[in-house]
C-alpha cells in the first residue's frame, strides 16, 4: 500500500521525469560528440571583402596608422604641470571647550595656518635653447603657484618657473634647465584652420597623463561669454575632441602633428566633457612666446582707441551695411589713432588689406603688431571709405590710460521701438540714446548721464549716428552744443574739445 502511494506522489513524478530526459540527453551527446571523445570546435569565418569595402579598410586603415604617427610624434612634447599653492588662512584658536568661553584674549586670539593646494594642468615644449626648456601653457594654470613641478611622458620630473605670463591672452611660459636634448612641437599656421578639419587634443585630463583624444574644428572665431572670467582676447577654436579639467595649457594638433591651438576652457552645466571644449588659436600665443623669452612679459601694438560691435541697423546708418568691422566710439589724445586723424564714429573694415569681422578681431591684430610698425587702416566715415597710415606703439599700463584722455567719453545707442516702447518715449524724441558715460572723460565732466536722449548737435537735428558724429567732428564748433531730454525736460549741454 505504502509502495502504490510513492509510485502515485508528486515528487516520485518529476523524479522521474527527470531521469527520462537525463537518459536521453545521454543518448543525443553519444550521437552528437564523436567516438574518442574529440570536440568539433566551428570553423571561423573566412571574410569575403568587395573591392569597394577593401579600399574603404584601406583608407581607414591609413587613418588608423596617421592617427599612431601623430601621437607617437606630439604626446612626447607634451608635459603635465603639477602646481602646489601656499594657501594662508586666519582662524580663531579654540584648545579647549573651556577657553572658548572664559579664554584669555590671547588664547583667543587667531591664529595663521598654511595649506598645500594642489592643482594640475597641460603644457607643450615650444623651445629648447642651451640647456634651458621652455613650456607653453596658460597663465590660469600656473597662476599664483608657489611650485611648478613639469612632468615629461617618461615621468622625469623637473622643477620650473614662471618666465612669463598675460592675463590678457591667458598665456604662459614656464622653464626648467636639464641636460640632452629635449623633444619641441612643431607649431602651425592656425590661420589656414578652417571648420570640419581633425584634430587631436593631447593632455592631462582629469589626472590621466599623455591621453589623446580626437574630434574636429566644430567653429572658429568663438567669443568667450561676457562675465565667464574667460579671456575675452581671444578668438577661440571650438571643437568637439573631448576636454576636460587637466587639459588647460595642453596641444591641439592637426593631421599634420602641428600645434594649431592651446587647449583652454570647455562649456559645460555639469564640469564635465560635452563635445564643447574651447582652444586658443596658436598664432595668437607665438608673438607671446617671444615677448616671454626677451622680455618677460607680453608687449601689445596700441592704437589707442576705445570701440564697440554694431548691429545691422547701426551700420546701414553709418554706410557700412553688411559689412564686418569695429567701431570707433572714442579716440585717446595724443594716440596714434590721433596723430592719423581716427576719428569717433569711423568703422574700421580692414587693416593693412585684410578684412575685419569685429572688434576682438581689431584688437588680436593691433596687438599683435609690434611697436614701431606702420599699419593701413581702411575706415568708412560719413559712408565714404579712405585709407589711413597709422604708426603703432606699444600698450600703455592699463593705469595709465586715464579716461580723461578719452575723446568724447560716452556710447550711443539707435533708438529702436523696442526701446522706444521700454523708455515710453514718442515719435518725436528723438533717435539716439546714451548708453554710456566713462567716469572722468570730458562727457561725464560735461554732465552727460546715461539715458539722456539726443536730439540736436549745435542746434541741428542729430537723430542717427551718422549726423551725430559728423557734427561731433566738426571743429568748428568749440564746445560742441548738444540738445538732450532728460526725464522729459529739454536741457543743453556744452561739450568742450
Amino acid at each position: 500500500m505504502e509502495i502504490k502511494k510513492i509510485l502515485k506522489s508528486r515528487i516520485f513524478q518529476i523524479a522521474a521525469a527527470a531521469l527520462v530526459f537525463f537518459g536521453a540527453g545521454l543518448l543525443v551527446s553519444a550521437a552528437v560528440i564523436p567516438r574518442g571523445g574529440d570536440v568539433v570546435a566551428g570553423a571561423p569565418l573566412n571574410v569575403e571583402l568587395t573591392n569597394d569595402a577593401r579600399r574603404g579598410f584601406e583608407a581607414v586603415s591609413n587613418m588608423q596608422a596617421a592617427f599612431r604617427e601623430i601621437s607617437s610624434t606630439i604626446l612626447p612634447a607634451v608635459v603635465e604641470i603639477d602646481v602646489v599653492d601656499v594657501v594662508t588662512q586666519t582662524a580663531p584658536s579654540f584648545p579647549s571647550p573651556f577657553d572658548f568661553f572664559f579664554g584669555s584674549p590671547d588664547t583667543l586670539r587667531p591664529q595663521t595656518r598654511q595649506y598645500r593646494q594642489e592643482g594640475l594642468g597641460s603644457g607643450v615644449i615650444v623651445r629648447q635653447v642651451g640647456n634651458r626648456v621652455y613650456v607653453l601653457t596658460n597663465n590660469h594654470v600656473v597662476k599664483g603657484a608657489d611650485e611648478i613641478t613639469v612632468v615629461l611622458t617618461d615621468k622625469r620630473r623637473f622643477k620650473a618657473t614662471v618666465t612669463g605670463r598675460d592675463e590678457r591672452k591667458d598665456l604662459a611660459l614656464v622653464s626648467f634647465t636639464a641636460s640632452g636634448t629635449f623633444p619641441v612641437a612643431a607649431l602651425g599656421d592656425s590661420d589656414t584652420v578652417q571648420v570640419g578639419d581633425w584634430v587631436m587634443a593631447v593632455g592631462n585630463p582629469l589626472g590621466f597623463s599623455s591621453t589623446v583624444t580626437e574630434g574636429i574644428i566644430s567653429a572658429v572665431g568663438r567669443h568667450s561669454l561676457p562675465g565667464s572670467g574667460v579671456s575675452s582676447l581671444n578668438d577661440y577654436f571650438q571643437t568637439d575632441a573631448a576636454i576636460n579639467q587637466g587639459n588647460s595649457g595642453g596641444a591641439l594638433v592637426n593631421i599634420e602633428g602641428r600645434v594649431v591651438g592651446i587647449n583652454t576652457w570647455i562649456a559645460s552645466t555639469s564640469g564635465g566633457s560635452v563635445g564643447l571644449g574651447f582652444a586658443i588659436p596658436i598664432n595668437n600665443a607665438k608673438k607671446a612666446i617671444e615677448d616671454f623669452i626677451t622680455k618677460g612679459k607680453v608687449s601689445y601694438g596700441w592704437l589707442g582707441i576705445s570701440g564697440t560691435d554694431l548691429n545691422d541697423a547701426a551700420k546701414a546708418d553709418l554706410g557700412a551695411a553688411n559689412r564686418g568691422g569695429a567701431f570707433v566710439s572714442d579716440v585717446y589724445r595724443n594716440s596714434p589713432a590721433a596723430a592719423a586723424g581716427v576719428l569717433p564714429g569711423d568703422f574700421i573694415v580692414k587693416v593693412d588689406g585684410r578684412d575685419l569681422s569685429d572688434m576682438t578681431q581689431l584688437t588680436l591684430t593691433v596687438g599683435n603688431l609690434p611697436a614701431g610698425a606702420r599699419a593701413t587702416f581702411s575706415v568708412v566715415r560719413q559712408g565714404v571709405e579712405r585709407t589711413l597710415s597709422v604708426a603703432i606703439t606699444e600698450r600703455p599700463a592699463d593705469n595709465d590710460l586715464g579716461s580723461s584722455e578719452l575723446w568724447p567719453g560716452l556710447g550711443l545707442v539707435k533708438i529702436t521701438n523696442d526701446i522706444r516702447a521700454r523708455l515710453g518715449l514718442a515719435p518725436s524724441a528723438g533717435g539716439l540714446v546714451v548708453s554710456r558715460v566713462d567716469r572722468g572723460s570730458p562727457a561725464a565732466a560735461a554732465g552727460f548721464l546715461a539715458g539722456d536722449i539726443v536730439k540736436t548737435m549745435n542746434g541741428r537735428t542729430a537723430a542717427t549716428l551718422r549726423e551725430f558724429y559728423a557734427a561731433l567732428n566738426d571743429r568748428s564748433h568749440n564746445p560742441v552744443r548738444v540738445g538732450i531730454i532728460r526725464s522729459g525736460a529739454d536741457l543743453t549741454i556744452d561739450l568742450g574739445r
